[in-house]
């Protein structure tokens, strides 16, 4: 919804700054709602409201590549975003860990820190105006329709998105529940010390793929490939704590898969970019494919949850390691790009 409103958006601030800036502001005051909240059901509803909020900000600013970056450069771009959203992702454990016996301050910390990042990013990299671009006129009907789009007339699209869910899928049912795979399965005691570690040699892991293969893609022309290595290469690396249930072979899992994932960051997002239905509705679309990787991290606990009290933690593994690799071969039927 948020990309959709976005493409309609016209204001002397553009298309896509209103919502970036709404959705930051409203994410933050629902963080604040889920540092005092008290009961389950507190928690529940304010973490709905972040999930709500902060997608409304990131909807609009996933558009900001198809909106003004060349086809030519998205491999850098999306390099480039892809080590902001890991950095961000794995960054947050680790200052979250320091948090661990305080977490009303921690969510406090995080309210503001998005705030102030978003808003300097588009102080810095203002929108074009979209005041003078037509207005649609407005039909309910129309504007339901948008949200699907079909896989008979897009399919390079829908194999796009099928790849990413199953891909973020597999990744995070297993390391979603890092903190109690560390505790129940490796026998960490204090899991708090090692998570700032696992997730700096996450991020050297990802830092290295994504530096690397986002650039090299843009001068081959090609993104298939890199996307097909990258799932196979996350998902190879679960076998690791698989056969081997130690803290060695989960650091292990975490640098190998690092590297997988940051390729599939780096190229996923530029061939995903090269293959919306419309640029009428980049954001919308792109919103979409969001989905795709906002939906495993949702649901992925709860499946996972099912998985361990039927099989135990190793049942996760396989579970990843399948998901991985259908979504390294799900790209290959795109047919617009190399």
């Amino acid at each position: 919804m948020a990309g959709q409103l976005s493409d309609r958006t016209r204001s002397r601030f553009g298309r896509r700054t209103p919502w970036i800036v709404l959705g930051v502001l409203a994410g933050g005051l629902s963080l604040v709602g889920l540092a005092f909240a008290n009961s389950i059901v507190g928690v529940a509803i304010a973490w709905v409201l972040v999930q709500v909020c902060y997608n409304f900000a990131q909807g609009p600013l996933s558009a900001i590549m198809p909106d003004r970056v060349p086809l030519s450069r998205r491999g850098t771009f999306a390099a480039l975003s892809g080590i902001g959203l890991m950095v961000g992702a794995l960054g947050g454990q680790i200052i979250g860990s320091l948090f661990f016996n305080s977490l009303a301050v921690g969510y406090l910390f995080f309210a503001a820190f998005s705030l102030v990042a978003l808003t300097l990013f588009v102080v810095f990299n203002p929108d074009y105006s979209s005041k003078e671009m037509p207005a649609e006129p407005f039909r309910m009907g129309d504007f339901l329709r948008t949200f699907w789009v079909s896989p008979r007339r897009h399919p390079d699209f829908f194999w796009a998105f099928t790849g990413r869910l199953l891909l973020y899928t597999g990744y995070f049912a297993v390391t979603g529940f890092q903190l109690f795979i560390l505790t129940d399965y490796l026998g960490v005691s204090e899991p708090q010390t090692v998570i700032p570690l696992l997730g700096i040699i996450s991020l050297a892991g990802i830092l290295l793929a994504t530096v690397v293969s986002g650039p090299l893609s843009d001068k081959l022309g090609r993104r298939k490939i890199f996307v097909f290595i990258s799932s196979i290469v996350t998902g190879a690396a679960l076998v690791f704590p698989w056969v081997s249930p130690t803290l060695g072979s989960w650091m292990i899992m975490t640098l190998v898969a690092g590297l997988g994932f940051g390729m599939f960051q780096a190229v996923d997002t530029a061939l995903v970019s090269e293959v919306l239905p419309s640029a009428k509705s980049f954001a919308k679309d792109l919103g979409v494919v969001n989905i795709a990787a906002t939906l495993p991290q949702t649901l992925a606990p709860g499946v996972a949850g099912a998985i361990v009290l039927t099989f135990g933690y190793a049942g996760l593994f396989p579970v990843g390691i399948v998901l991985s690799i259908l979504g390294a071969f799900a790209v290959w039927p795109i047919k617009a790009v190399r």
